[in-house]
């Protein structure tokens, strides 16, 4: 299992919901943290939170809709001067539910896109040149497992993309102490989810940090955090790397 002690991650939409408790759980082994938020006063709990466990914590914020706003929060994390070894990209938007699917709006594939595709491969093409010269990555993108939802199209379509262009990026990196995979949280009580959604946000770890704890340099994969519910870490971890068809 990957030790993350030490090491600065990236997670984006930090300020509730799974980012929150992933920038937690990180914290917890010794990570340090760059919190992203679409303001940076929504960070202040989830600060509190993390510098209690002892680590650096720095924080951003940027509309990721926003190419100019994502690419000033790229130049002020270069800024920073510390190494970022593992990107969570959890950050995304579900712009509408259309009851009526046939007047859905370019405009929903639009905002979807650049927030749920746009913005996570962005982040993922500049932060990955630095970790194949340092030797050491990993890059986990949110995905969804909604499937068939005419009513949601804006929101499932980016979300398919995203997993395209992941896996194969990815496949570029397989072999490598590089890792580009995959999560799939599962439908949760969170902001985006709704109130209605079967899962709490708990339920998502250790599943959607997966990616960032494996070690066996294999990319490409989706881990569905509902498999991994009720395992610790290092039992979700080593269960992960006997599946053959994650």
């Amino acid at each position: 299992m990957t030790d993350v002690s030490g090491r600065w991650a990236l997670v984006t939409g930090a300020s509730r919901g799974i980012g929150f408790l992933a920038a937690e759980c990180l914290a917890r082994h010794g990570c340090n943290l760059i919190l992203h938020s679409r303001r940076e006063e929504h960070l202040d709990k989830i600060v509190k939170a993390t510098t209690a466990c002892s680590v650096q914590v720095c924080t951003v914020a940027a509309e990721l809709s926003n190419i100019t706003d994502m690419e000033d929060m790229l130049r002020c994390i270069d800024g920073m001067g510390v190494p970022v070894d593992i990107v969570l990209n959890n950050a995304g938007m579900q712009i509408a539910y259309r009851h009526e699917p046939l007047l859905t709006p370019a405009s929903d594939y639009e905002q979807s896109f650049w927030v749920n595709t746009i913005a996570p491969m962005m982040i993922t093409y500049h932060f990955l040149p630095a970790m194949v010269r340092r030797g050491f990555g990993r890059i986990v993108n949110t995905t969804s497992g909604i499937r068939n939802d005419p009513y949601q199209a804006g929101y499932s379509a980016s979300k398919a993309a995203l997993d395209k262009v992941t896996v194969d990026l990815a496949g570029l990196y397989d072999g490598t102490d590089v890792m580009i995979n995959l999560t799939d949280p599962g439908w949760c009580r969170t902001d985006l989810g709704g109130p209605h959604a079967p899962n709490s946000p708990e339920s998502s770890l250790p599943g959607v940090l997966i990616g960032v704890f494996l070690d066996d340099k294999r990319s490409g994969r989706c881990f569905a955090a509902p498999d991994f519910h009720g395992m610790t870490l290092p039992q979700a971890v080593a269960f992960a790397q006997k599946a053959t068809s994650l």
